[in-house]
Parts: structure tokens; C-alpha cells; sequence
């Protein structure tokens, strides 16, 4: 053990006079933090819509307020009576035909036919759009009694976790996860990368260390920085974005300490791979980036993602703590619901740490 605590001593002294690594800890990530945290949205809102009311009565006035007051739709000023213009211009998502004597129909309650026009290039955004017509215009029979709301189904719905729909308690978990994988990955298989491209790894070949310490010193070194860096991003984003623990504690640092020991793991294989710095940063900004943020559940659900790619999702550590990650800061359920993902994140571990010193010890072999 005492040449493993040498050794991450030695790389805790390389890493604190780097300030490139520094910067790469500890600056990049809570810049990454800041753009996924701000810039990703997934609930679509201030979508165009153009209006042509052909009416202008009480009841078509109030059906337009309907509309706009679910605040994902706004107005769209346009020319001409064409409804297909302003969707042909691009300068609204859909446009919406109230015909003549809609008031006095509905009044007299007489059916009344509304035509919608949705620009469907972008399936999200038409799918947002549909439902928001249709929900509003059930809300707005409901509301003047031409539908009623006391039949044999009478659905009572309630979101929960999360009431307000911030966006952020389901984006920023997910980035805490994506940055605490690339970031201390890159880091590793960039110390590894960066002493077989220097040789100075010669060094510990002509050594009586084994590539168990050799690795081992390492991976202790970057859990450590990985752990500041956590502690970090972690603080910035309870006060940025008011993400705050709500499960167990102990599990979450049980989980953030088996991902970022997976995480170094994967970078000083990368490392131990490669045989440039370029090459280590590129294995992992391939393997790792790619797959962290398409087949992990970070953005995309797990479940949309089509076979056979579904089945190299199960072997992403980032997807496990995802869950783990959302699991603490939104759901906060119990712990024994989700044992799995300490589980998954160990046997991670192990698969990889074992495959980096096979590699490192090859090449001793190789030397000798």
C-alpha cells in the first residue's frame, strides 16, 4: 500500500502544478454545468401560432385567451388570409381557422368545426402543439357546459416529484452524471497517456512496481480530484439551479464514488491504450462522450433507443447514475429500490480496472 499512496502523492503533485488539469477539473465542468443547466430545454414553449378568427365574438375571443394563457403558445403577427403562409414563411408552428358564427353556434349549441394547421417538420413541436388544442378545447367546453366533466371516467391527475415541471431538476442531475464521467476520465488517461508519449513510464517498468499499484496509485489520485470537482459542481448547481439531496445521502455518495472510480477506471484504460495524449483524449471524447450522452438516458429515454443500440446502453456506467443522480435530487426513494446501480457500478469497476492492468502489465513484459 505504501507505494500506492506514493504514487498518488506523486500524481496529486503533477496534477497541482498543471493548471491546464486544474483548469480541465475544475473550470470546464461547471462551464458545462452552466450551458446544459441554461441552455437545454425540453419542454417546448413561446410556440407561434396564427389566428384566424373569422368571428371575432365573445366566445371566439375567449377561446383565443384559452389558448394563449397555457403560456406555450404566443401570437404570430402575419398578412393576408392564406393560413398556409405563415407555416410556409416559417414564421409560426401552426395556424389556427375559427370560422364565422362560432359564437352564435356554440351558443345556440350547435356543433362547431375548427380546423388546426400544424407544421409537423419538427415531430416534438407538433406533437406539444396537438395537445395543447386538444386539451384546451376540452377545458373550454367543459367550462361553458357543453361537455361534462361527471362521467363514468373522471381522471384526477397530479404530478409528482416535480409539481412546478422545472426543467432543471431533470437536466442538471443528468449533467452532474455527464460531467462526473468526461471530465475525470479525460484526466486520467491523460497522466497515463502523457508518460508513455514522455517515456517516464519506462521508469516504473524498470521498477519493482506492479501494474496493480501502478494503476491503483493513480486511481486513488483522480478519485480524489474527482471528488473536489463533485463537491464543486455539486454546490454550484444547488445555487444556480436549487437542486438539493432528497434521498439517502449515504447511497448517493456510495453511488458518486463507485461512478467516479468507473469513470478514472475508463480513462487510465484509454490511457494505457493509447500512445499519444491525442489518442487518450480522443478514445475517451469517443467512447465515452458518445455514448454518456445518446445511450445513457441523459436527454433521450432509454426506451427510445432502438435495438441493437438498447442493448450497449446496459453496459454504460453513466446510465446507472443518471437514475441514482435523479433519483436523489428529485424522487428521493427508498434505496432498496434501486440497489442495482451501486451493484452495476462495481461490477463496472472491476470489468475495467482489471482490463487496464492486464494492459499495463503486457507491456512490462513487453520491455523486459
Amino acid at each position: 500500500m505504501n507505494r500506492v499512496f506514493s504514487q498518488c502523492r506523486k500524481e496529486l503533485n503533477q496534477f497541482r502544478r498543471d493548471r491546464i488539469s486544474v483548469a480541465l477539473a475544475f473550470l470546464l465542468p461547471v462551464i458545462t454545468l452552466l450551458l446544459f443547466g441554461f441552455g437545454t430545454r425540453l419542454e417546448l414553449k413561446d410556440l407561434k401560432l396564427a389566428i384566424y378568427d373569422f368571428d371575432g365574438g365573445k366566445q371566439s375571443r375567449e377561446y383565443i385567451d384559452r389558448l394563449f394563457a397555457t403560456r406555450q403558445l404566443i401570437p404570430t403577427r402575419f398578412k393576408g388570409s392564406d393560413p398556409f403562409s405563415p407555416l410556409d414563411r416559417g414564421i409560426a408552428k401552426a395556424s389556427l381557422i375559427i370560422p364565422p358564427e362560432f359564437s352564435r353556434d356554440i351558443e345556440s349549441g350547435k356543433s362547431v368545426q375548427i380546423q388546426a394547421l400544424v407544421d409537423a417538420t419538427d415531430v416534438n413541436n407538433a406533437r406539444v402543439v396537438k395537445n395543447i388544442l386538444f386539451g384546451v378545447n376540452q377545458f373550454f367546453l367543459e367550462s361553458n357546459g357543453l361537455a361534462t366533466a361527471n362521467g363514468p371516467l373522471v381522471p384526477q391527475v397530479r404530478l409528482w416529484f416535480n409539481p412546478g415541471r422545472e426543467e432543471a431538476l431533470y437536466i442538471v442531475p443528468g449533467t452532474i452524471a455527464f460531467v462526473m464521467w468526461i471530465f475525470p476520465s479525460l484526466l486520467s488517461s491523460i497522466a497515463v497517456s502523457r508518460e508513455k508519449e514522455h517515456g517516464t513510464i519506462l521508469q516504473v517498468y524498470a521498477s519493482s512496481m506492479t501494474s496493480v499499484e501502478f494503476i491503483g496509485g493513480k486511481l486513488l489520485a483522480y478519485i480524489l480530484v474527482g471528488t473536489a470537482e463533485a463537491i464543486v459542481v455539486i454546490m454550484v448547481s444547488s445555487f444556480l439551479f436549487g437542486v438539493s439531496v432528497k434521498g439517502s445521502l449515504i447511497i448517493f455518495v456510495l453511488n458518486l464514488l463507485l461512478f467516479l472510480s468507473s469513470s478514472v477506471n475508463f480513462g487510465l484504460f484509454a490511457g494505457s491504450v493509447a500512445h499519444s495524449q491525442t489518442a487518450g483524449v480522443q478514445i475517451v471524447a469517443t467512447l465515452g462522450f458518445t455514448t454518456a450522452l445518446l445511450l445513457s438516458g441523459f436527454i433521450y429515454p432509454i426506451r427510445n433507443i432502438v435495438y441493437p443500440l438498447s442493448l450497449i446502453s446496459n453496459v454504460v456506467p453513466t446510465r446507472y447514475f443518471i437514475e441514482g443522480c435523479r433519483d436523489a435530487f428529485v424522487r428521493g426513494t427508498d434505496w432498496q429500490s434501486h440497489l442495482y446501480i451501486p451493484l452495476a457500478l462495481l461490477i463496472a469497476n472491476l470489468v475495467i480496472f482489471r482490463a487496464s492492468t492486464r494492459k499495463i502489465s503486457g507491456m512490462q513484459l513487453e520491455v523486459e
